[in-house]
């Protein structure tokens, strides 16, 4: 068994700004951690997992290569990034990888994209992909979503004794299905022959348009409109359906909202990750994160969801809920940071207020996924979360409100509703 995390690379998480200019995406902590740290350590609990392979087209660079040691020591799997020469798309990427992905005899792998957060239920997609169909059949891990956002994703239709998925489109202009793609995949070797058929499309079509300008490549497949749609009815893809929990972190808001499920997972998971209340540390409601390197006062109140990173100094009567605060950051006496992502290196003066509106999905609708907000609607910045870039300073007893700060920021006054460049 293998395992592929796609992680894309820098011309893509314009969404994730200012916060991706400091970080590759898939190295922002999501409740006290990188993002991909939570894929790489659900592979790792497979029996049988040979190699972890991160593709993207990052240049691979010291956070990244640093990460990657560290991942390998922790969890006793090799772990690899393969880089693309250029964004090849979804499937393109491990078509162009395949030797690498097949060497060692892998007899199945796993496909998954790094901007997602899950309970990850890979060891029952195997056990799934042995009871349904045969060792042939490729499996994508589903979840219902409501009828007006399922447009916003890959609908599968699928035969509801089997799980077949007889039909597939992605992000469809009407209602098709609430069973959503969750980009997480179990293919078999078989999925390159597929693969290949549509490479081979592709090099056809673009001889008979030699007048295109060559910048389309025939390697830039995309596994969902290319290879899904083809291969649904065919008795070969089938679809596990998941009730655990699932989101896109597409934008900064999203990845809050991906630290709240995390840190909700981690009463099971990882109890040691989550903050008690002690005598004479701060108050702690409900889910926190708290990096041990962090210095806070005891009449600090955190939480509920809150990630507090490496160095971080939280001053006295500090209130923090529903927030990441990234390393180095410094929030003087009495602040209110609600709703925000603070910044590396950042700091917030006394008795200032950081607050932002949470994008949260409908709490009463079970099946309400997180919507990828525009940056601006009728020509306003819509109200999200408050995002302070790198080394952006507060000053004492302002108040910030929906605004996003780009890094290396002194700012003078309030501000609302603004990007601050």
């Amino acid at each position: 068994l293998k395992a592929v995390i796609l992680i894309g690379g820098p011309q893509k998480g314009t969404r994730f700004r200012p916060l991706s200019f400091e970080v590759p995406k898939p190295l922002f902590p999501v409740a006290g951690v990188p993002m991909v740290q939570h894929h790489i350590e659900a592979c790792a609990k497979v029996p049988g997992m040979k190699e972890i392979l991160l593709m993207g087209f990052y240049q691979p660079n010291e956070a990244l290569s640093r990460f990657l040691v560290s991942a390998q020591q922790e969890f006793k799997v090799p772990i690899r990034y393969l880089q693309e020469y250029a964004a090849l798309g979804t499937g393109g990427g491990i078509y162009h990888f395949r030797d690498q992905i097949l060497s060692g005899g892998a007899e199945a792998f796993f496909v998954l994209n790094a901007d997602v957060c899950s309970e990850f239920p890979l060891q029952e997609m195997l056990e799934f992909q042995q009871q349904h169909g045969d060792m042939h059949s490729f499996v994508i891990l589903g979840t219902t979503a409501n009828r007006t956002q399922a447009l916003n994703y890959g609908c599968i239709v699928a035969n509801v004794d089997t799980q077949e998925v007889q039909h597939y489109v992605e992000k469809p202009s009407t209602f098709v299905s609430e069973i959503i793609n969750c980009g997480i995949y179990l293919f078999t070797p078989a999925i390159f022959q597929h693969i290949g058929e549509v490479f081979q499309r592709n090099q056809q079509e673009l001889a008979l348009e030699e007048s295109s300008n060559g910048w389309q490549r025939a390697e830039v497949i995309r596994l969902e409109q290319d290879v899904f749609t083809a291969l649904a009815g065919s008795g070969k893809l089938f679809v596990y359906k998941t009730d655990g929990f699932w989101s896109q972190i597409k934008s900064a808001g999203s990845a809050i909202y991906a630290s709240r499920l995390y840190l909700n997972q981690y009463s099971k998971s990882h109890p040691e990750r989550l903050a008690q209340n002690k005598p004479g540390g701060p108050v702690i409601r409900g889910n926190v994160y708290i990096h041990p390197t962090a210095s806070i006062d005891c009449t600090a109140v955190l939480g509920p969801n809150v990630s507090i990173g490496e160095g971080v100094t939280v001053g006295a009567g500090v209130r923090v809920r529903e927030s990441i605060v990234l390393h180095g950051a410094s929030l003087h006496d009495h602040t209110c940071v609600l709703n925000t992502i603070v910044g590396w290196d950042s700091t917030i003066g006394r008795w200032a207020r950081v607050e932002g509106t949470p994008s949260d999905p409908n709490p009463n609708d079970p099946y309400a996924k997180i919507d990828s907000e525009t940056l601006f609607r009728d020509g306003r910045l819509t109200p999200s979360i408050t995002i302070l870039g790198c080394s952006v300073t507060i000053p004492a007893e302002v108040v910030i409100l929906n605004s996003i700060v780009l890094p290396h920021k002194e700012l003078s006054r309030s501000y609302k509703n603004q990007i601050i460049l």
